[in-house]
C-alpha cells in the first residue's frame, strides 16, 4: 500500500472517530500518521489499556498544567469529561497537580539529596504499610 493509501485510510479512520480530521493531525506528514493515528488510538481512546480513559485523560490534564500547554489542558479537561469525571474531579486533578509542581520546585531548589529521599520514603511506606496492615510491596 503506498503513502498516500495508508494517510486516506488513516484519514477515514479518525474522520469516524471525530467526525471530522482536526488541524493537528491533518497537518501530519503523510508518512507518519498512520504511526501516530495509531499510537493516540490505542493508548489514548482505546477501553483495553490498563489505565481507565478517565483517569488517563485527568493525568493528561495535570501534565498540560504542568507544561502550561493551553491546547492540551483543554483537550484532556474536555475528553476526562466525555470518559465521565466531574467538576470535582477535573479541579481536584488541577490541585494535585499545583501541589506536586510546588514541592518538584521546592526539592529541586535546594537540591535535596535523591538517593536520603527515597531512603526516607521507604521508611515512611514501610511505616504506612505496617500501620494499615498490608505486606510488603511486591
Amino acid at each position: 500500500m503506498s503513502v498516500v493509501e495508508e494517510r486516506r485510510e488513516a484519514d477515514q479512520d479518525i474522520e469516524e472517530v471525530f467526525g471530522r480530521v482536526p488541524e493537528f493531525f491533518a497537518r501530519v506528514p503523510d508518512y507518519l500518521l498512520p504511526a501516530e493515528w495509531a499510537s493516540f488510538k490505542s493508548l489514548v481512546l482505546s477501553d483495553q489499556t490498563a489505565i481507565p480513559n478517565k483517569y488517563k485523560e485527568l493525568i493528561g490534564l495535570a501534565v498540560s498544567g504542568a507544561t502550561r500547554c493551553r491546547y492540551c489542558a483543554y483537550f484532556h479537561a474536555e475528553a476526562a469529561r466525555l470518559f465521565g469525571a466531574t467538576e470535582d474531579e477535573v479541579n481536584e486533578t488541577a490541585l494535585i497537580a499545583k501541589n506536586t509542581m510546588g514541592w518538584s520546585t521546592y526539592l529541586n531548589t535546594l537540591q535535596f539529596d535523591y538517593d536520603a529521599f527515597t531512603a526516607e520514603f521507604d521508611q515512611m511506606a514501610a511505616h504506612i504499610r505496617e500501620q494499615m496492615g498490608v505486606g510488603a510491596a511486591a
